[in-house]
């Protein structure tokens, strides 16, 4: 597929716990500076060229999520997730059947960079059928090799984020296929590798962290007063 001006949707994976954030509600619920990860998440998207949203929320808390997006520019859809997180992804995918370039991103990372979402829209646009953001690892790296362990070449490691962003054929392709098989994945790209299908790499950005403990939650605040 290689079309410039092709709608964007995006499926946002918000089914996740807080346990690890030491909260009693779902991790995309939990409050950064004062708004919840999930809306964050959805207004960057938009900002980056997404025309149109799909959350997919914790059994029990879509009208809840549903009232705290309302009020974005886009059309937003909640629905339930799954046990997993490719569980998720394909129900989200249901409710964007017809959309021939789809993002997929985490709630838990809601301060992504308008620029990164734009980069990605841009690289499926134009021909790349599953597209990653990406950083350099920075970190020396050891691999544990029974009591010892070695030091790993990190030049060619890179961490990955998302949006990652697909020809949604592919995407429902891929996730058809993995589930067919049994298939689990880590990510979206790694179920369109399954088919054969070569991954294209942009540049990701420090900001678009992964709020995974009260730690991260720390940064985002401090990310976001830089941001004032």
């Amino acid at each position: 597929m290689s079309n410039k001006t092709a709608p964007v949707a995006a499926i946002v994976v918000a089914a996740g716990s807080g346990s690890r954030l030491g909260y009693p509600i779902p991790k995309a619920l939990v409050e950064v500076a004062g708004v919840p990860l999930v809306r964050r998440a959805v207004d960057s998207l938009v900002e980056g060229g997404v025309s149109r949203v799909v959350v997919v929320a914790p059994d029990g808390h879509l009208e809840l999520c549903a009232s705290l997006l309302a009020d974005v520019a886009v059309p937003v859809d909640v629905v339930v997730g799954g046990a997993e997180r490719q569980d998720s992804v394909r129900l989200g995918l249901a409710a964007v059947a017809e959309a021939d370039v789809v993002l997929v991103h985490d709630a838990a990372r809601p301060l992504v960079p308008a620029h990164v979402v734009a980069d990605v829209v841009e690289r499926v646009r134009g021909g790349a059928r599953a597209v990653v953001p990406v950083l350099p690892v920075v970190d020396s790296i050891r691999a544990a090799a029974g009591e010892g362990s070695r030091v790993v070449d990190r030049a060619g490691l890179r961490a990955v984020q998302t949006p990652q962003g697909f020809d949604g054929a592919l995407l429902r392709d891929a996730h058809a296929h993995a589930l067919a098989a049994e298939l689990v994945v880590t990510d979206d790209a790694s179920a369109c590798e399954a088919l054969g299908e070569p991954v294209t790499f942009v540049t990701g950005h420090r900001e678009a962290l992964k709020i995974t403990d009260p730690f991260d939650l720390l940064v985002a605040e401090a990310i976001l007063r830089t941001r004032e």
